[in-house]
């Protein structure tokens, strides 16, 4: 009985001290920033400029578009990705805005011409820092006579699709959200943590390591990175039940080497809901199913924000 104990004591301590050196390592990818190529987008003339300030004091800037020679139908609060400009969403929400929709769009903090925070250097992980800005976004439009009275959609984009997800779950006001190469954390590191075992595990030895053991990796190391960096990283997973009664439509690119359609699939299982509408775009790499199918992305998503706006405001 002894000697089974000593063994068990010991097991657990060689896990623990694999477990420390696998988040050591993993930590490091973790931190690192993928080379997005994120395109730049010109300044539209004809946007109202804008900006407002969080509950924490930190300035957003962003812009209002209008559709031209019409009245608006809709409202949509567009969510840029890591190192996007509230200037992208002339592309990603072009044909909304030709349909009819006012679009408003704004840098997150430590982005674009919003200020930075000192000592935050956001990453491609969501934190509540994100979370607090569409928040902060929503007090704005609601602060307007011109934009309150509208019927209110949220369109993300890869890690701002994350807060607008949120914002669906938790906001009365927001009857619609559209995501593009939308993720979790969590969901994201258990699919990246199997190809980057591959570097330091050897691969015979993979097919044993258990799916738990993995998953306590990915929470470890996501414990790690919020205790040195001092932010919160976002656990998606708690808002998505809230969003079952809620009218969604998530965009995946088949070729995202970032973003595996997987894990958008894993997102529209996980809200349990027949309102989630979920589009996989042939031959579209990471953000860049409207390059592929411009048409068919436009057409997509005035249909879906017709649908549910009108329908939900009625």
């Amino acid at each position: 009985m002894i000697w089974l104990t000593l063994l068990l004591i010991g097991l657990i301590a060689c896990d623990l001290i694999v477990q420390c050196v696998y988040v050591r390592l993993v930590l490091r990818v973790f931190e690192s920033k993928p080379p997005f190529a994120v395109p730049s987008f010109p300044p539209d003339p004809s946007a109202e400029l804008v900006s407002f300030v969080t509950d924490d004091g930190v300035t957003l800037r962003g812009s209002i578009h209008r559709p031209l020679l019409r009245s608006s139908k809709g409202l949509i609060l567009f969510c840029p990705e890591l190192e996007g400009s509230h200037w992208s969403a002339t592309s990603y929400a072009h044909g909304l805005l030709e349909a009819g929709f006012d679009v408003v769009s704004f840098d997150f903090r430590s982005q674009g011409e919003s200020d930075s925070q000192p000592g935050y250097d956001p990453l491609h992980w969501p934190t509540t820092f994100e979370v607090e800005d569409v928040r902060a976004a929503l007090r704005f439009i609601k602060a307007r006579d011109d934009l309150r009275h509208l019927p209110l959609g949220v369109m993300g984009v890869s890690r701002g699709s994350t807060p607008a997800l949120i914002a669906a779950a938790e906001s009365e006001d927001v009857k619609a959200v559209c995501c593009e190469g939308a993720y979790s954390t969590d969901a994201l590191m258990v699919h990246f943590i199997g190809r980057w075992a591959t570097l330091y595990v050897p691969r015979a030895l993979l097919p044993m390591l258990p799916n738990w053991h993995i998953r306590v990796t990915s929470v470890l190391v996501r414990w790690t990175s919020q205790f040195f960096r001092q932010s919160r990283y976002v656990v998606l997973e708690r808002w998505l039940p809230r969003l079952k009664n809620q009218s969604v439509l998530l965009v995946a690119g088949e070729r995202d080497n970032y973003v595996h359609p997987n894990v958008g699939r894993d997102l529209q299982r996980r809200i349990a809901s027949d309102g989630v509408q979920f589009w996989l775009v042939p031959k579209a790499k990471h953000n860049r199913a409207r390059n592929v199918a411009p048409a068919e992305y436009d057409r997509r998503l005035r249909e879906f924000f017709d649908q549910t706006l009108i329908r939900n405001s009625a």
